[in-house]
């Protein structure tokens, strides 16, 4: 029997979580199907979680809620844009795409595994969107597992 090759990581089963749960929010036609989904992500998230040796920390915590705070602004952003409003600013989504792209990274330091290397794409102009993340990749902290 032939395995799959390519599963999605940690990170990006989160990363769909936050979006798939703003679907749920701003497409309520949908809400059975949203919601259908969000159940078959959290059980394999909680899969993966029972089967490593993770530990989440308060960094952890704090990059799931800036990945799902970028999501939202992502959204509102490109809506904004299609609306053809003077607030939707592409350069801004690639910009927070970058900082999304560094909190699914510091996630998946949880476990390990696959990481997304564009994170340099956050403009000058957007320098208030910065995050401050702990110094250097990640504290000893995020990368700390279960000693059992």
């Amino acid at each position: 029997m032939k395995q799959r090759r390519y599963l999605q990581t940690l990170s990006e089963l989160i990363d769909r979580l936050s979006i798939v749960q703003l679907k749920e929010v701003f497409i309520p036609e949908y809400k059975n199907e949203y919601a259908q989904e969000i159940d078959d992500i959290v059980h394999d998230v909680q899969l993966i979680l029972d089967e490593s040796d993770a530990v989440l920390t308060a960094e952890t915590i704090r990059a799931i809620i800036v990945c799902a705070q970028m999501n939202l602004h992502i959204w509102q952003n490109e809506s904004n844009f299609r609306r053809g409003l003077k607030e939707g600013n592409l350069e801004l989504t690639h910009g927070l795409n970058g900082i999304r792209n560094t909190s699914k990274n510091i996630i998946q330091e949880v476990i390990g595994g696959r990481k997304d290397y564009k994170v340099d794409c956050l403009a000058a102009e957007f320098d208030d969107w910065e995050i401050s993340w702990p110094k250097g990749e990640q504290s000893d902290k995020t990368k700390k597992r279960k000693n059992k």
